[in-house]
């Protein structure tokens, strides 16, 4: 079986856990092979979250820079933080919705150019899927589901050794039955966005 890698980057408290806990879910399902690992750091204090996925018979969830096939951020500037894990090859999925850092909100740093930041993307890698995908969570109904929405947009992208229902049956076992009607929504929207934006 071919290997994909997969790294999820995102802020602390965006659902990063919750997206991998669903695409282990989806594996589990599919019966692929998969190993994770989670770096959380300083989470709960708005730090950044990453998560690592490697699908296929590899024996390591270590990705290396340069190795990722797929990056997908939660946070244009954590995207972009993540940049050199990408190759020519990479796929790249972020969200243009930031969340601006500390150091940012007392005017003791400067946060990228969100046009600058996507050239940079796309001048390292083989396409990139950029939208608001914070706007599509608040028309699904539920605010914090800009993982669901980014999870919609992977699963467009076809990249994965499985499918877009798979994941949907497999958000129905990991999330809250409360959240699920607003998460498939979500899940939808990101998809349709995906579909309708040019590398």
């Amino acid at each position: 079986m071919d290997t994909t890698r997969l790294i999820i980057v995102a802020v602390g408290g965006q659902g990063n856990l919750l997206a991998s806990s669903v695409l282990g879910e989806a594996a589990l399902l599919s019966e692929v092979p998969l190993n994770m690992s989670e770096i959380h750091g300083m989470a709960q204090r708005g730090g950044v979250v990453e998560s690592s996925l490697v699908f296929g018979g590899a024996k390591s969830p270590i990705i290396s820079d340069g190795e990722a096939d797929v990056l997908v951020g939660f946070e244009p500037a954590e995207t972009l933080r993540a940049l050199g894990r990408c190759n020519k090859n990479t796929v790249v999925i972020t969200s243009l919705a930031p969340l601006m850092p500390y150091t940012v909100n007392i005017g003791k740093g400067v946060y990228p150019d969100l046009k600058q930041l996507q050239d940079l993307i796309r001048a390292k890698t083989s396409k990139l899927i950029a939208f608001n995908a914070a706007s599509l969570a608040k028309e699904s109904g539920n605010v914090l589901s800009v993982n669901m929405v980014l999870l919609g947009a992977l699963a467009q992208t076809e990249i994965l050794p499985f499918s877009a229902n798979t994941i949907k049956e497999a958000m129905q076992r990991k999330t809250k039955k409360a959240f699920l009607d607003a998460n498939l929504k979500a899940f939808d929207l990101g998809f349709s966005a995906a579909a309708g934006t040019e590398a």
